[in-house]
Order: C-alpha cells, then structure tokens, then sequence
C-alpha cells in the first residue's frame, strides 16, 4: 500500500486586536499570523510585513472581490521562505480612500470624488506611532528598518509608497502592487522627488497592462495606461532620487487586470525579493 504524502497543512496562528483610531474615533482590527512553531521557538524573533486592506488579504470570503492574496496557503507552500509575522490592518471601509491618500485627489470628476483624500498622513502617524509600538511590545519582533515590510495594492499601494517614503528609517521593504498614484499624481511624485528611501531598501512593483476598472472610470477616462504610466513615474522617482537600479524590481504583466488574484499571484515574487539575504 502506498504511503500517502503529507500535505503542507502546518498550523499558523492569528491572534486578533481592536486598536483605537483616533481620527475617526473608531476601533480597527488588526490581525496578526504568526510563523510556523512560534510558541515553541519562544528564542527567535522575526521579520514584520505590515498589509493594508486587511479584509482582503488572508481569506476570500471576507474580500472585497471574493478572492484574497492567499498568503496562508502561499507561506505553507514555500517553507524555503525565512519565516515572518505578517500583520494585517483593516481598512476603513467607506473611508477607504481618504485614509489611503496622503493627499486629496486631483482628478475627481463629480462632487463626491472631488472631495476624496487628505487622511493618509494621520493614517501613517497611526500605524507608525501605535500600530507598529504595540506589535513590538507584544510579539517577538526584529523592530529595525531592514526587518520591517510595508505592502499594500491600488490605493494601499499610495499609501505603501507614501509611507516608505516619509518614514524610511522606519520601513526598509515595500511591496507596491498596482499603484493608483493618478489619484494625486502631482502631490505623490512631488512628495517622493524630495524624499528619498534608505539606498539598501528594496522596492517591488507590479502593475498589469488592463488595471482600470469601473470606479477608477469615475475619476478619469483611459486608466488602463493611467495605471501604467504612474507605475513608470514612481520607478523613475525612485532612479531620480538615488535608488539603486538593483534594489528595484519592476513587474509590469500584459492582460493582467486590477484583482486580488494577480497580487496573490506576485506576492511570493515580493517576499523573495525582499526577504533576500
């Protein structure tokens, strides 16, 4: 009789918390998927990937979209991976996109969306100042810049550039996946022309050729090249300020569309490059 094969079915734990926000004066959760035995190696500590649109990342039944970044089954899939903390962060939902634009947008076509923006730097106060405090002094963390990833996609991806940006002794790895930078192009490519990442930090960035969507339609016309060109206008930022060439991986994927599949997809080419020793 033939021995059946294991599966790759390892427990990974969440420990959930509520966090005060207090520019909404609201609770947020936060969600935190600890390593494979990390109970039992109570000696090591860990690399932290801070995510946003925590809904949308761990399991398909709470996204947006019906399907998530499959970041359990990924992790469990690839055990050559250095193991990781991966903490996820609700996002705000009505407020979504005026907490994930350091800026209010420029491009807003009616009333509504021409009044989108301008919460993304309290946001990044916050995740800075309490959510990142508060998973260091509960969890078994390696706190230092080259340790800490920040990752997010569309809008999180503004606010993962944003942030890389303002706070770089703070986030030494980011992941930005689909950048809706056109929301406020002028102010984000100002913002990063004058603040430039830590030269050792690594910058993955992936967008696909047919990204724009129904909202998107909203703000202005064409965004499938909109998504593109903003993409390129951020890589080249980037160049411009110093940033090693090598230090930035650029993915950019014909018919790929705006969807959580295709940045579940990438998401193990982003730990690789960015976990890399």
């Amino acid at each position: 009789m033939k021995k059946k094969t294991k599966l790759n079915n390892y427990y990974l734990e969440m420990k959930e918390h509520y966090l005060e926000v207090p520019y909404y004066q609201e609770k947020r959760r936060i969600r935190v998927l600890l390593p494979k035995d990390y109970d039992k190696e109570d000696w090591a500590s860990y690399p932290v990937l801070y995510m946003h649109d925590g809904q949308n990342i761990f399991y398909s039944k709470e996204s947006y979209s019906g399907y998530s970044w499959k970041i359990i089954p990924t992790i469990k899939q690839h055990k050559e991976l250095p193991k990781l903390i991966i903490v996820g962060i609700d996002n705000a939902g009505s407020n979504r996109l005026n907490e994930y634009a350091p800026w209010m947008t420029d491009v807003g076509t009616t009333p509504e969306t021409a009044s989108s923006g301008g919460d993304g730097m309290a946001y990044g106060d916050w995740l800075v100042n309490t959510v990142k405090p508060f998973i260091d002094d509960n969890y078994r963390t390696q706190s230092d810049r080259q340790n800490t990833l920040l990752a997010g996609s569309s809008m999180g991806g503004i606010i993962t550039a944003y942030m890389g940006a303002a706070y770089p002794d703070i986030f030494g790895n980011l992941g930005v996946f689909s950048l809706a930078s056109w929301f406020s192009e002028r102010d984000f490519l100002r913002f990063c022309d004058h603040h430039p990442l830590n030269t050792d930090s690594r910058v993955f960035i992936q967008v696909g050729t047919k990204e724009g969507d129904e909202v998107d339609e909203a703000f202005a016309p064409n965004m499938n090249q909109a998504y593109i060109d903003c993409t390129l206008h951020y890589y080249q930022s980037l160049l411009r300020t110093g940033h090693p060439i090598e230090n930035i991986d650029l993915h950019i994927m014909a018919n790929e569309i705006h969807h959580e599949k295709y940045w579940a997809d990438h998401f193990i080419e982003f730990l690789k490059f960015t976990l890399k020793e």
